[in-house]
């Protein structure tokens, strides 16, 4: 197609900017396929995605659909479906696709993104935010079109809910049953005489694992014997821990099956939870602490368990090194984002194994109002130890989970042993400076007005109060290199070289200097930094530059 035809087609498929449809420019993806919030291509791609989904041009001029051309950067389409899948959280992939045109006369390429609808109860995020169109605006998703894609009626289909007909008591685990009577009892301890009376699958009905006495998956997954495991087939019913060296070469593993109420017991028991020896600064006598918290890593294990998507045959896998502990299972994230889980006020409106998270609540496994990856956070917050690193993989349906068990940086752990009241997302915000992860801007002039901490934004480190604090000389030494010295500093030392070897070479001028630059500049920043120091003194009149291209002073 010509640029007219192209234009043409366009306007009649699709003739005006509404919910469904965005014409943009873009004129070049490198920046604005995953650019600024709210003005960039995965923005809009969560806004359509939230209302009833529709199409986003790119390419055109945003007001008369006249073809402009965008330079895709090395994305080809493929590339920007696996990317937008990765960064547009709950975005579906069934009737994702980007059409391409390329006009014969002027060669200019236009993007058309076919975006689907959000799937049922799952708003779909970009920069941990969902987002919607109002008029010519995008917007943070209202409260209001929150609540009516968490509210859709929608046929849900629950796993763990199945009926085992052939399934019977014969198939559970004695231990498992007198363990989960117990527990139950402690949940509700109210009814713990009248427990006593129940027999088994009067407990197993009351606790929502059995349904009008059959016995369902979840009963299977938390009680049912090893030998029964081929009742939930093809599903996969096994928790795999796998301890690796250094080098990530394996060296131990060993696999755990049903009854999970048992077994997770059994598989924690395999993690190496060894007494941490720390020096807080200021005493001799070191804080002795666990490499982790009992509650955190029986959570997410418990997590995992509960949340799995069965129906993709996968186990669940606990990898241990010598630092931490990475825990996986597969199948969407639901509440979107790690901050929606932290921030979340009461349970989940939907769940995907709704049985098996009711018989866990009730085995006093898990709890359904909402805490538990919160109180994962707080613990280790107050044991001043690295936040859990949550990776969402939506387009692989997989979720990771780190939980360290041992520092990264000490200063992190001074710093907020000596700042108890430091609220939860300034710790995890302090986590992900320590990591070198950036932080917003706002929140990083809250750090800074608080002296939490310093550097030229984003490149940021921990700020001199915990240097101060400290009596570890490599610390102190960690601290000089990443805040470097003024400019005026930087100036005196060209001079005092030029003065004292008569001229310079911009070659022996970045040898003086680069060294003495902060450690938080790249190698490409630095050199733009002596640039800019030169082109100061020359324009002052204190130093130029000869035709054998060697600065030389003019005056002191």
């Amino acid at each position: 197609m010509t640029d007219f035809e192209l234009k043409q087609y366009l306007l009649r498929e699709y003739p005006q900017e509404n919910a469904r449809c965005e014409w943009k420019e873009f004129k070049n993806l490198k920046n604005s396929f995953c650019g600024d919030e709210k003005d960039d291509v995965i923005s809009y791609v969560s806004a359509i995605a939230n209302m009833e989904g529709g199409h986003l041009l790119i390419g055109v001029h945003d007001k008369t659909l006249d073809i402009i051309g965008t330079d895709t950067y090395n994305y080809d389409r493929q590339k920007a479906v696996l990317r937008l899948t990765e960064r547009c959280v709950n975005l579906s992939t069934e009737g994702l696709d980007v059409e391409e045109f390329i006009t014969d006369d002027t060669n200019k390429k236009v993007w058309v993104i076919h975006i689907p609808k959000h799937r049922p109860k799952l708003p779909v995020y970009a920069h941990n935010k969902a987002w919607q169109r109002i008029e010519d605006s995008l917007v943070e998703l209202t409260q209001e079109r929150l609540n009516a894609i968490l509210e859709e009626n929608s046929p849900v289909f629950d796993w763990s809910a199945e009926i085992i007909e052939n399934a019977t008591l014969d198939d559970l685990d004695g231990k498992a049953l007198a363990k989960a009577r117990d527990e139950y009892k402690a949940v509700h301890p109210r009814l713990a005489d009248e427990v006593d009376e129940w027999d088994d699958m009067e407990l197993l009905n009351r606790a929502g694992v059995a349904t009008k006495s059959k016995l369902t998956r979840a009963a299977i997954l938390l009680l049912g014997k090893e030998t029964a495991v081929h009742l939930v087939s093809p599903a996969v019913a096994t928790i795999t821990w796998v301890l690796i060296d250094d080098h990530d070469e394996k060296i131990d593993y060993e696999h755990f099956h049903t009854p999970f109420i048992l077994t997770v017991n059994e598989a924690l028991s395999k993690i190496r939870n060894l007494n941490q020896r720390i020096l807080p600064g200021g005493t001799l006598f070191p804080d002795i602490v666990k490499q982790y918290d009992d509650y955190s890593i029986r959570e997410v294990l418990h997590n995992c368990i509960a949340h799995q998507d069965y129906t993709m045959q996968e186990r669940i896998t606990m990898v241990e090194d010598p630092n931490s502990v990475t825990f996986a299972n597969g199948g969407y994230f639901l509440p979107g984002t790690v901050r929606n889980a932290i921030e979340q006020n009461g349970p989940q409106k939907f769940y995907r194994n709704y049985v098996l998270c009711q018989g866990m609540v009730n085995f006093n496994m898990i709890d359904t109002i909402g805490r538990g990856i919160r109180k994962v956070f707080t613990e280790q917050q107050k044991r001043f130890f690295p936040m859990p690193d949550y990776k969402i993989d939506q387009a692989r349906k997989e979720v990771t989970v780190k939980i360290y068990g041992k520092l990264i940086n000490e200063k992190y752990y001074r710093l907020l042993k000596a700042n108890p009241n430091l609220s939860l997302n300034d710790c995890i915000a302090l986590d992900m400076v320590q990591k070198h992860d950036a932080i917003d801007k706002e929140t990083a002039t809250r750090l800074r007005k608080l002296h939490l901490i310093e550097g030229r934004y984003p490149k940021l480190f921990l700020s001199e109060y915990v240097a101060k604090t400290t009596n570890n000389d490599e610390l102190k030494t960690e601290y000089i290199k990443n805040r470097s010295f003024n400019d005026m500093h930087f100036k005196e030392m060209i001079i005092s070289y030029l003065k004292s070897f008569g001229g310079a070479t911009r070659g022996e001028l970045n040898q003086l200097l680069q060294s003495k630059l902060s450690d938080l500049l790249t190698d490409e920043q630095k050199i733009r930094k002596i640039s800019n120091l030169l082109s100061a003194l020359k324009k002052d009149g204190i130093i130029e530059l000869t035709n054998g291209k060697k600065w030389i002073l003019v005056k002191v």
